[in-house]
């Protein structure tokens, strides 16, 4: 392939690289497995400029979703529950998965339904903001459950109503 992206057909390697050397490029090998192999006459340091590029832009795009811990006891307050309540909203609603942790200590282990109707009473509060991704589970003496945020409402909102306009435009 030559360098506007039309084909030149099959040719000899010396004769390649002489067309590519007339035109100020390079002879680049796309397809090596191929039979016979195909080649591209390009200029390779704008080729690779153009990757890292597209690279960065989509590095960009990408969000990183950490997991963020609200650390509970049994027998805790519902004020300080509500704390922690509201700690576990916030980090939602920036889009980071929350553990819960119930820390058991001593004999607080031989009740664990405690640490579970916590558990589900903080799922509970945030029903609009999360899933439940997994269910609380005793691990040594902590339990554990792991919530992830839903599609924020501006997002539902975007998609729901993409549809909707375009059958009303097909109509008119």
């Amino acid at each position: 392939m030559d360098a506007d992206g039309g084909q030149l057909g099959v040719l000899p390697l010396r004769e390649a690289l002489r067309l590519a050397e007339e035109k100020q490029l390079d002879l680049v090998e796309v397809a090596p497995q191929a039979k016979p192999p195909v080649c591209r006459i390009m200029d390779y340091g704008k080729f690779r400029y153009e990757q890292s590029k597209k690279e960065k832009e989509a590095k960009k795009k990408q969000r990183v979703i950490t997991v963020k811990e609200v650390k509970l006891r049994p027998n805790i307050d519902d004020h300080d529950f509500n704390v922690k309540a509201k700690n576990a909203i916030r980090f939602l609603k920036d889009g980071d998965k929350v553990k819960a942790t119930i820390m058991f200590r001593g004999r607080q282990i031989v009740h664990p339904e405690l640490g579970r109707k916590l558990l589900v009473r903080l799922a509970g509060e945030v029903a609009d903001l999360a899933n439940v991704e997994r269910t609380p589970k005793l691990e040594g003496k902590n339990m554990i459950m792991i919530l992830s945020p839903k599609l924020q409402p501006q997002q539902q909102s975007e998609q729901q109503t993409q549809p909707q306009q375009q059958p009303s435009q097909q109509q008119e």
